[in-house]
């Protein structure tokens, strides 16, 4: 490849951050709703989302060209299959995690990562001025960012829980489950278990989990995973470690180690990040935990390492149809 080309590609490679900065403007505008009852200009998309003409057109004019929306020979502007999930209403709104995902918590602390990665002693709080904990002070970003997890969420639950073979009975704990999504997932694929949602915090009203299938077959513990579990015949923890350095992970994966029945298993589940070159996104995922500095994604070999510390033998990692792998650990 000659070095002009080589360096247009990188031209064009750096600003794919206008991509994300596009979506989140008609994220939070509202575009996609305006458009559920079919084709509209910019001229009247502007006016139902308060917004000008001319940039709104513009914007819109790049997201075509990315299959989020498309322009019709008359300069009216269509939803696509991939665009339709913007909206609110859709069966799987990616609305809200669209929002999360460019919050300025990444927004900022990805634009100081050259800062960040050669300091001694990064922290959230030089950038903003705060500790993480107080940057969910404010109930507005508190509520936006768990949308947006939750919607994740809903969108891996099906494709994680369908790719594991969950004991026909026993007890999940969902370490950490918060809402409770995935537990609900695996309670209705199987109707021989009874689930346990662990969390610290009690558990908000109108969770996923209050509907008559699985009335019967859950329950609440509240508690910290740093200090002890509930017994389980599966402990399930989704991007739990991801939040945590190797020393605390190793402190909720012992506590896990030590409240396990009998032929128990501790079920990781985060983005494992491949071995080799290939680009995947579990690679720009760990970038925007360190980042943050909130976590990291690990390979398949450093997950060996926690657990082991653990007192547990990594089984084998079971990929899915999502970014998100299953690390089985065993028991030693």
């Amino acid at each position: 490849m000659a070095g002009e080309e080589s360096a247009l590609l990188l031209f064009e490679d750096a600003m794919l951050f206008t991509y994300s900065a596009a979506l989140r403007a008609v994220a939070a505008l509202g575009v996609a709703d305006h458009l559920a009852d079919g084709p509209r200009s910019s001229a009247d998309l502007s006016v139902a989302c308060g917004a000008g003409a001319d940039g709104l057109s513009r914007i819109m004019r790049l997201l075509a060209g990315r299959g989020v929306f498309h322009e019709d020979a008359m300069g009216r502007f269509h939803l696509t299959r991939k665009g339709d999930a913007l909206r609110t209403a859709a069966p799987l709104s990616a609305r809200a995690a669209v929002l999360m995902l460019t919050d300025d918590m990444f927004w900022t602390t990805s634009h100081q990562l050259a800062t960040n990665v050669c300091d001694d002693d990064p922290s959230f709080e030089k950038l903003f001025g705060m500790p993480l904990a107080r940057h969910f002070d404010d109930p507005e970003r508190e509520a936006l960012f768990y949308e947006g997890m939750a919607t994740v969420s809903d969108a891996e639950d099906q494709l994680v829980a369908g790719s594991y073979g969950f004991p026909r009975q026993g007890t999940v704990v969902d370490v950490g489950g918060r809402s409770g999504s995935l537990l609900l997932t695996v309670l209705r694929r199987n109707p021989g278990l009874h689930g346990i949602l662990f969390d610290r915090d009690p558990v908000p009203t109108g969770r996923p989990l209050d509907i008559q299938d699985v009335a019967d077959r859950w329950e609440t513990a509240e508690g910290d995973f740093f200090i002890e579990v509930p017994p389980a015949d599966v402990h399930v923890l989704k991007r739990i470690l991801h939040n945590w350095d190797d020393d605390n992970s190793v402190r909720i994966l012992t506590n896990c180690r030590r409240s396990l029945e009998p032929d128990g298993r501790v079920l990781v589940i985060d983005a494992v990040i491949p071995d080799g070159n290939a680009a995947h996104q579990s690679k720009s995922m760990d970038v925007m935990m360190l980042a943050a500095l909130t976590g990291r994604e690990r390979t398949a070999g450093q997950l060996d390492r926690l657990f082991d510390a653990a007192g547990l033998r990594l089984d084998r990692v079971v990929p899915t149809p999502s970014v998100m792998s299953i690390a089985e650990g065993v028991a030693c």
